[in-house]
This record gives structure tokens, C-alpha cells and sequence, in this order.
């Protein structure tokens, strides 16, 4: 996977970690690998290995059944989106890919249309 990524997404300023069908972690960005580090290399890892039980059941259906999941959290005072996504080849569900990326004190929205 990490060869058909384009360059752009290594240098992202948001991390980018994908797994694929058995949740074995195969790309990270740098990004990703910077807020990550504590916890060594992740590559070759499994996502069912690092998340409770409630978030093993999610990844789970995420790669049965395909979906999104989105939500935000605080830590240490620092705002983030996480937006998790099934990635196919085809119709066929491949893995996931997270997103996670810090949030400003203030966000605008914009309502459109």
C-alpha cells in the first residue's frame, strides 16, 4: 500500500495511518509516525493489539460491512478530528485509513447553499 500512495501524503499536516483486512497497520505518514512515536515502529502491528474491546468491535464492523466513523477528542489540552474510513479495491473492503487532525480553538462553519 505504502507504494501507491503518492508523495503528498507523507508530508500531510495530519496523520494518516492504514491498515488493512486483518488490521495489520501498513502506511503511516510522517505525521503519523511523529504523534505515534512513543510507541515505536507500528508498521507490521495490529490495530486489535492497541484498542479496548468497544474499539475492536468498531474496527471490526468497519471492516466486515464497510463505514465511516468520525468523532473528536482533547488531549493534554489539544483538540483533534479523528475521521476512520473503510479504503475498497473494488467493491471489496481492503482496510482502513485514519485521519486525525489537531483542531483550532475556534472553528468556523460556514453554511452553504
Amino acid at each position: 500500500m505504502e507504494d501507491k500512495l503518492p508523495d503528498w501524503a507523507r508530508g500531510m499536516n495530519c496523520a494518516v495511518t492504514v491498515c488493512n483486512v486483518q488490521g495489520e497497520i501498513i502506511y503511516m505518514n510522517d505525521k503519523a509516525c511523529e504523534t505515534f512515536a512513543k510507541y515505536g515502529e507500528l508498521i507490521g502491528k495490529n490495530l486489535f493489539d492497541c484498542h479496548n474491546s468497544k474499539s475492536q468491535q468498531m474496527i471490526r464492523e468497519m471492516l466486515e460491512n464497510g463505514g465511516s466513523n468520525c468523532y473528536t477528542i482533547e488531549k493534554m489540552g489539544i483538540k483533534k478530528m479523528i475521521y476512520q474510513t473503510a479504503w475498497k479495491e473494488g467493491d471489496v473492503v481492503g482496510g482502513l485509513v485514519e485521519i486525525s487532525m489537531v483542531l483550532p480553538d475556534v472553528l468556523p462553519n460556514h453554511v452553504r447553499g
